[in-house]
């Protein structure tokens, strides 16, 4: 349905389009280099593997950890914001503060890079072609 960031934050509602922006423009300062793209409809970020995402929906907006495990750990930031599973909700009116996103995208950015390193130590080394 969205070709790209730009399109799904033009199709929310005109009230909520800055709120939405500045969520963007934080995302990006922190993490320029991520990939962003529409993953599950949503505005996502990936950089070694998916970051977090944003959205609108009927009942407010939220914003996606993409680790069920994290927000239990951050719940002295969260005061009084309720969270489920990895995302927050919060009322589009009371945007989220910078400071708590880029938080998340650091921790979530550090857990990216250890599973990748992880990987690299598993992945098996590849034999040489038999002469």
């Amino acid at each position: 349905m969205y070709r790209d960031v730009d399109d799904y934050i033009a199709y929310q509602e005109e009230s909520l389009q800055p709120m939405l922006k500045k969520i963007r423009a934080g995302i990006r300062s922190a993490v320029p280099k991520a990939e962003e793209l529409i993953s599950y409809m949503i505005p996502c970020y990936k950089l070694q593997g998916m970051l977090v995402g944003f959205g609108v929906h009927k009942k407010g907006c939220s914003f996606y950890t993409m680790n069920p495990k994290l927000l239990p750990t951050l719940a002295v930031d969260l005061k009084g914001l309720p969270y489920t599973g990895s995302t927050i909700h919060f009322d589009p009116n009371k945007t989220l503060p910078l400071a708590l996103i880029k938080k998340i995208i650091k921790i979530r950015l550090k857990e990216n890079q250890e599973r990748e390193s992880m990987k690299q130590i598993l992945k098996p080394a590849k034999k040489s072609p038999k002469k």
